[in-house]
């Protein structure tokens, strides 16, 4: 009788580790686990490539569309190279400081077939913060559209995630001083929207505006392309907020659940406000609402709960859509495509919101609970302390880099007859179409 009770345990324990999802304790492999966030690498990298770019490419004018598509192909080649030379390293290495990760793991050293993060292979964890990494930087791409020399942007680029993104990252997610601290972002709202929203508008600052912002018509050259990548964007969001889960669970399911709310509430709130303003919605309107809404709840995807994202995707479409008329009718920035009103902006007022809507006492807008020893006052707090930190190096590193590359580049601006021919021509020689 023992001897037969032995064999059913060991036979029920061997099924067990041959099952993905049963084998989920730290250290043990979790096959379920392992293809979610190899499926949500795939989706967060067909955000950049095609759907940023689209998204990016059909909003400039036509004899510019190239030189944006270039221009986001370029940073997710020249990322990809640093990620794994220091990147990684840096932004999740056995932290030396509270500041970065050190060089430890430099070209991935340690980072073996059978090395795991949790319960995942750690190759699948680097290449899924790796797509993060290519996107921020891509993002920034919006605010000198149609007017910047090639090279001085793929230098840019390169220096900004080297001293801003990677240390950044460690701060928050690698074991950092704000992680420490208890800062809720969930997917990004600081590490990647609030880095490439200020980014953003240092950049259009410093660069200037183009020739006939505010004095001549610069209408988008096919909105159709910008719909089809807005739509890659919203499906490749999943993989952004759902697969910072890192596990194929219930707080990945409810994760993807608020980011499609808040995305269709930005967007319904921005057309609302269009027609109410103008008689008609418009679709640019629409796809930039979207794009508000998934920013805005990116920080706050893993804390709040559908009436939550309810709240979030309409403060998100309300405060990007007056923010972006402000910087461009009233201060005159040309941030070209709106990446500090639509990321930056998202990215502050969703952080904030994390920090009230966690609470798990706000009846059917309750998130998932603060933590222990915090309050609601205390978790604000540090919201506020992630997001004005997190913009204040961002704000000064990028204005370094802006005068260390144009230094080394001449300026990093075309000149006035070649921002007339158009950046397809000047900077690679070749046309979008040919009509």
């Amino acid at each position: 009788m023992i001897t037969s009770i032995l064999r059913t345990k060991y036979f029920v324990a061997a099924l067990l580790l041959l099952l993905p999802s049963a084998a989920s304790a730290q250290g043990v492999l979790n096959g379920a686990n392992t293809a979610w966030i190899l499926t949500s690498t795939a989706l967060v990298l067909f955000m950049t490539l095609p759907g940023l770019a689209l998204f990016y490419g059909g909003l400039v004018r036509t004899r510019n569309v190239l030189s944006v598509l270039m221009q986001c192909f370029s940073i997710a080649v020249v990322v990809s190279i640093l990620w794994l030379v220091v990147g990684y390293s840096i932004a999740f290495g056995p932290s030396e400081s509270a500041y970065w990760g050190g060089l430890s793991k430099m070209m991935f050293n340690g980072v073996v077939v059978d090395s795991l993060s949790n319960d995942i292979p750690e190759t699948v964890f680097a290449s899924f913060q790796m797509t993060f990494a290519i996107i921020t930087p891509a993002l920034i791409v919006g605010a000198f559209a149609e007017r910047i020399k090639f090279s001085a942007m793929l230098l840019f680029s390169a220096l900004w995630v080297l001293v801003v993104y990677f240390p950044v990252a460690n701060w928050v997610w690698g074991g950092g001083w704000l992680g420490q601290m208890g800062l809720i972002d969930f997917a990004g709202g600081t590490v990647v929207h609030v880095t490439a929203g200020i980014g953003a508008l240092i950049f259009a600052l410093v660069i200037g505006q183009r020739e006939g912002f505010l004095t001549a018509p610069i209408m988008p050259h096919n909105l159709t392309m910008s719909f089809t990548g807005a739509g890659m964007l919203w499906v490749g969001w999943f993989g952004f907020n759902a697969g910072s889960a890192l596990a194929a669970d219930g707080n990945a399911g409810m994760a993807m659940f608020v980011t499609h709310i808040s995305a269709a509430t930005g967007a319904l709130t921005w057309m609302a406000i269009e027609w109410i303003k103008f008689g008609k919605p418009s679709g640019l309107g629409a796809i930039t609402g979207m794009v508000a809404g998934l920013a805005t709840i990116t920080p706050a995807s893993g804390s709040v709960g559908p009436a939550g994202a309810l709240l979030v995707g309409l403060s998100g479409g309300i405060v990007c859509y007056y923010a972006t008329i402000y910087l461009k009718q009233k201060v005159k920035i040309d941030d070209s495509l709106d990446v500090f009103p639509v990321h930056g902006v998202g990215g502050i007022v969703g952080t904030f919101l994390a920090g009230i809507l966690v609470s798990g006492e706000l009846g059917i807008f309750s998130g998932n609970g603060l933590a222990q020893g915090m309050t609601m006052g205390s978790q604000v707090m540090v919201q506020i302390i992630g997001i004005f930190s997190v913009a204040a190096y961002t704000g000064i590193l990028t204005f370094i880099i802006l005068k260390v590359v144009g230094a080394i580049t001449s300026g990093i601006r075309v000149t006035q007859e070649e921002e007339q021919m158009g950046l397809d021509i000047t900077d690679h020689d070749e046309r979008g179409y040919s009509l």
